[in-house]
């Protein structure tokens, strides 16, 4: 009788053991090799001695992706990715400061991330950021080591009496809205009321005799217009947006329906010293009353003021920021409502 005998089980086991360790040390490698990547990355761009100096601004609501991109179009970092990680990894995502900062070369990612969360910001300039409300600038102010004395009379509209900017402002309203966004020089002998003297000053190199013509074309008056682009301004961050979100205020208004904007009822409530609040009545929620709030919101950029003075020519009705930061315009309620559902479900639930 003969008997065939089976190849034995053994070798197909140790061929597999074999396989496992080669791909676990294939994965120890590329592991090994992500790391150091990632922490050479997170090196300085130069050597010490060799750094340069370079002077950037985050504006307020800058993402961690754009402020990446901003250190890395500036030469100040190797990687956007690397930059990203560490964040995450230090879990500072939401302490990133908006403001002018002067940054070397020589700095590592650690040493950039530490002076953007603690709002080390260039000494030498006084930054106003773009949206900022009036109190917001005064925070500023004091931040950058000013008494609160000069800055009472900075903000007093009453110390500007012949600035032209200030030529349509009402003569009982504040300087919410006027004073323009900009880095500013300061020394050691810098006075607040030259800082925003400097903005004013600013502010009226934007209010030219053209825009003013548009703003009238519009059916503004300037003061109107800046309230509106103060509106547009918290609405958006995308100067593109801005002119199609322009045309949608600007045709609410014009069709007689409400402004409809929530940053505008916020602001009311946090004036009264109110929780944010899209319920609170004030006279500056225009989800419940109808026409412009009484006074600007906040300081506002030229786009903004662009926006107003030249809105796009399209004839939206409604507009809704998505949860990846996209703006989406439609003409109908139905239309709006549909994109709130599609696009906005994480940030219009809550």
């Amino acid at each position: 009788m003969r008997y065939t005998s089976r190849p034995p089980k053994r070798p197909i086991v140790k061929r597999l053991v074999i396989v496992c360790a080669v791909l676990f040390a294939v994965l120890v490698g590329a592991t090994v090799a992500v790391r150091h990547v990632y922490f050479q990355n997170l090196k300085a761009v130069s050597g010490q001695g060799q750094g340069q100096a370079k002077r950037i601004t985050i504006e307020s609501g800058a993402t961690v992706d754009q402020i990446a991109q901003l250190l890395k179009d500036n030469g100040l970092i190797r990687s956007t990715w690397a930059f990203r990680l560490y964040v995450s990894s230090k879990d500072v995502r939401d302490d990133l400061e908006a403001g002018t900062y002067s940054l070397e070369t020589a700095q590592s990612v650690s040493e950039i991330v530490s002076q953007l969360t603690h709002g080390k910001v260039a000494t030498d300039l006084v930054t106003i950021i773009p949206g900022q409300r009036l109190d917001q600038i005064r925070t500023t102010l004091t931040n950058y080591g000013f008494s609160n004395s000069d800055i009472d009379t900075a903000l007093d509209p009453a110390t500007y009496t012949s600035n032209a900017a200030l030529v349509d402002k009402p003569a009982a309203a504040s300087l919410e809205g006027y004073i323009y966004p900009d880095s500013y020089q300061k020394t050691d002998t810098t006075k607040p009321q030259q800082v925003i003297e400097a903005s004013l000053k600013e502010m009226d190199n934007k209010l030219t005799p053209d825009i003013r013509a548009a703003f009238a074309k519009q059916g503004l008056s300037t003061y109107q217009a800046v309230t509106l682009a103060s509106v547009v301004e918290q609405e958006v961050s995308r100067a593109a947006d801005r002119p199609i979100v322009a045309q949608v205020f600007l045709k609410r208004l014009r069709t007689d329906m409400q402004l409809g904007s929530d940053v505008t009822a916020l602001y009311g409530s946090h004036i009264a010293g109110q929780t944010g609040s899209l319920t609170f009545d004030s006279p500056y929620n225009t989800l419940i009353h109808k026409g412009l709030p009484p006074t600007p919101i906040s300081n506002v950029s030229e786009s903004s003021l662009q926006a107003v003075a030249h809105p796009a020519t399209t004839d939206y009705l409604y507009f809704v920021a998505g949860d990846d930061g996209t703006t989406h315009f439609t003409h109908t309620f139905e239309e709006h409502q549909a994109a709130i559902t599609q696009y906005c479900k994480k940030l219009c639930s809550q």
